[in-house]
């Protein structure tokens, strides 16, 4: 060990007792380090200056702290409000869609109903419908059937008791199916003068199909009698526009007035 070390240690262990004991000892002691500390007043001035700064800061803190929590009061009771605000439109947008909702069911139900309604009805005017022509149907079949036949008869009468005309209404069956393609029965009115031979049809309506059957009748006529048919005559109100060309290739007459057919060669 030094000897500066031995003065320190012993420095250590007698100062605090000569500082006790010899009051020259402390003055010199307090000038000496006097510039290494500041006096007691500047201390406590420079503390107090301290103190105020932080009692400053504080103040200022504790204001700032108020004006946030004041702040925060505001936003809460604002928040508050929306939330408030909102709930009552959610519940109002709520009812309003519940209400609507229930409008719409009920508007559904009734279209529903009527809809129900609205189809028993067709369903009742279709099956009116179907009545109807069905009915009409029957009516035109049975009027055409009576209006051929009575015509028919008629012209028989006219022809055979004024003009001398034999009227010949063949109904024959055809096993071969030359006329329909299959066995069935053939009715067909002939009128025959002096040798001549016209195989007439007389309908209510003729067709393109109609002519071409009417055609095979006058056919099969020839074949089944073997005597030569001279004329065809198709008598009808109601002639296809398409069944024209037919009748002419054909080389059959077509009549809508009975006054347009003649009986001459």
């Amino acid at each position: 060990m030094t000897n500066s070390d031995d003065i320190k240690i012993l420095i250590r262990e007698q100062l605090p007792s000569i500082l006790a004991e010899d009051a020259s000892i402390r003055d010199f002691i307090l000038r000496t380090v006097s510039e290494y500390y500041s006096p007691k007043q500047e201390t406590d001035q420079k503390f107090e200056e301290f103190k105020e700064r932080v009692d400053r800061i504080l103040a200022e803190l504790q204001q700032d702290r108020e004006e946030q929590a004041q702040k925060w009061a505001e936003n809460n009771h604002r928040l508050d409000e929306f939330i408030h605000e909102q709930a009552q439109k959610w519940e109002e947008n709520n009812r309003q869609w519940e209400e609507n909702n229930r409008q719409w069911q009920q508007q559904n139900q009734k279209w529903w109903e009527q809809n129900r309604k609205n189809q028993e009805t067709l369903e009742e005017i279709k099956q009116m419908n179907r009545k109807y022509n069905s009915t009409i149907g029957a009516l035109g079949s049975r009027w055409g059937l009576f209006s051929e036949a009575s015509f028919r008869n008629a012209l028989a009468g006219i022809l055979e008791k004024s003009f001398g005309v034999e009227v010949v209404n063949i109904n024959d069956y055809d096993a071969d199916g030359m006329v329909f393609g299959r066995p069935d029965q053939v009715e067909v009115d002939v009128i025959i003068k002096n040798g001549l031979v016209i195989v007439c049809e007389i309908k209510s309506s003729m067709s393109k199909g109609d002519m071409y059957i009417f055609s095979r009748k006058a056919e099969f006529y020839q074949q089944k009698y073997q005597r030569n048919v001279n004329r065809k005559i198709v008598i009808s109100p109601m002639v296809d526009p398409k069944a024209l060309p037919v009748a002419e290739t054909l080389g059959i007459e077509v009549y809508s007035y009975v006054d347009s057919v003649s009986l001459e060669n």
